[in-house]
């Protein structure tokens, strides 16, 4: 393809997901199922001018990766820690991990007995459908009160979190219960080690940073140890979490006695430039990789019945295990809650990594991207339900951090 044309065509994405952005937030609909299908609709245009997108099959991974990045970053910048809301975080962990854990145990037989999989490949293909995409459920959270908000940050980059460490544990280990079992306890325990050290050393250097020039570099280096953190088979998601917490909460580090004056004098105004650019950076990044994963679809497996029925059985699955959670660990929010649990780019780039594992029918593909669009388009309902009832209840319990959107 021309250098021109290309140049052309990316401009036109991103006018094109600034445009469906806009019109998602005012129709209040979730702007990834546009996005999709813009992308959808886009392929047979340009075939019909005789240009074709190559490379997707590498191109659209990268892209999604780093937009899990800089989404888990957006989300964890938009948290200030504090000791009334240790109930909300605790309550958020248990949700993301019994919600993970019930989704498999039910899932995991029906794969196994449908395919005739042994437990190890029914829970490659189980888990990416168990996890909670933060890529969706943290900008469609608006219409919650600044708790709600948080609550769907922890779950869903905890979801996310967990996900990775589990697939990537199964994937890597040998196939027995011991292997993955030391996966994911060797993975979890140096992650957090690793993490810890990592994040602060980022946000120290923002804390302290001078010049023109702060922002990308730090950028970089967050992306790289994330991509190092990857290739050892760990989850750097849990750094790229920790430092939009320690970033946003500055005292964490302050606090110490050696560090108490370690903070540059103009901190605040180079935080909200650093929030400005990762908001850019993650809308422009999330609407290429929509877009180009509905380019990149086969339209064809959306319409086998096979892909619909096992898309109705993983939502039923989802929701019906999700109203049950959330009696005990929703509290007032549990009705509009129920329906913030979209599955979107987490659950597409393990499926992708899946079937290079575990071979799978076609089918299972549109399954997946089936259970993406539904579970994006339910939250629909929480938005247009419980719009003022969450209103009503902001006037009692009012937002504790101003929405920077």
């Amino acid at each position: 393809m021309n250098v021109y044309v290309s140049i052309l065509l990316a401009s036109v994405i991103l006018l094109a997901a600034f445009a469906i952005e806009r019109t998602g937030r005012q129709l209040r609909m979730p702007p990834v199922i546009f996005l999709i299908a813009a992308g959808m609709l886009a392929k047979p245009a340009l075939h019909a001018f005789g240009w074709t997108l190559a490379g997707l099959d590498m191109m659209v991974p990268i892209i999604g990766t780093i937009g899990l990045v800089l989404i888990v970053l957006e989300g964890s910048l938009d948290i200030s820690l504090s000791r009334d809301r240790i109930h909300a975080a605790r309550s958020a962990m248990w949700m993301a991990l019994l919600g993970f854990l019930v989704c498999l145990v039910l899932l995991v037989p029906l794969i196994s007995m449908y395919f005739a999989f042994g437990l190890f490949k029914a829970l490659v293909i189980a888990v990416p459908v168990a996890v909670i995409s933060s890529a969706v459920a943290i900008p469609n959270s608006q219409f919650l009160p600044a708790h709600g908000r948080e609550f769907v940050v922890y779950e869903s980059a905890l979801s996310d979190i967990l996900g990775v460490i589990v697939f990537f544990a199964l994937v890597h280990s040998d196939g027995s219960f011991l292997g993955v079992v030391e996966g994911l306890l060797g993975g979890g325990l140096v992650s957090l080690v690793l993490s810890v050290i990592c994040a602060i050393g980022l946000a120290m250097v923002l804390m302290h940073s001078q010049g023109p020039i702060r922002f990308l570099p730090l950028l970089a280096g967050l992306l790289g140890l994330y991509a190092a953190g990857k290739l050892l088979h760990l989850s750097p998601l849990i750094m790229v979490l920790l430092f939009g917490l320690t970033i946003n909460n500055p005292t964490l580090i302050t606090r110490i006695p050696r560090f108490s004056h370690w903070m540059s004098d103009n901190y605040e105004t180079t935080l909200n430039e650093f929030k400005a650019i990762a908001f850019e950076l993650t809308f422009a990044v999330r609407g290429f990789f929509f877009i180009l994963l509905g380019y990149w679809t086969d339209v064809a497996t959306l319409l086998m019945p096979k892909a619909w029925l096992g898309a109705g059985v993983v939502l039923f699955i989802i929701y019906t295990s999700r109203s049950a959670l959330l009696r005990v660990f929703g509290g007032e929010l549990g009705s509009p809650l129920l329906w913030l649990a979209p599955r979107g780019l987490i659950t597409v780039l393990l499926y992708l990594t899946a079937r290079m594992v575990v071979p799978v029918p076609d089918w299972v593909g549109g399954t997946v991207l089936i259970v993406v669009l539904v579970s994006a388009a339910l939250i629909l309902i929480a938005q247009r339900r419980f719009e003022l009832p969450v209103k009503a209840l902001r006037a009692v319990v009012p937002d504790a951090v101003e929405d920077p959107r």
